[in-house]
């Protein structure tokens, strides 16, 4: 459990260095859609970096629910906002941007999966 929580603590380190590079550094660098995209990135990240600290700290999560959850948010954040970077960093879309949905989806089947393990307690 330390070590999830050791990464995800770095997971928010590195969400916050996203940020504050994306705010000082590439306003010049990138368009306007681009930069409002890779802000979107690092919203996302971080809602839900504070959402695998609190799936993680809570302890009435079984340790399956604890994995799947951890596994939905993590892959979520990669595909979600990592296909984002990616593609704000001049990585082609046509190979990367159909990662953004499914990791959409991820989060979504995340949330659904904490809902429902809430409702059945």
């Amino acid at each position: 459990m330390n070590k999830i929580l050791s990464a995800v603590s770095f997971l928010g380190a590195i969400t916050v260095l996203l940020g504050a590079f994306g705010a000082h550094y590439l306003q010049e660098a990138l368009t306007a859609a681009q930069l409002k995209n890779f802000e979107t990135g690092v919203r996302y990240q971080m809602f839900h970096v504070i959402v695998l600290l609190f799936i993680n700290s809570y302890l009435q999560f079984s340790s399956i629910n604890k994995r799947v959850l951890n596994y939905l948010f993590f892959v979520g954040i990669l595909f979600f906002s990592g296909s984002i970077y990616a593609i704000c960093f001049g990585v082609n879309p046509k190979y990367i941007w159909p990662l953004t949905p499914i990791g959409g989806m991820l989060f979504v089947l995340g949330w659904v999966k904490m809902g429902v393990v809430f409702f059945r307690k």
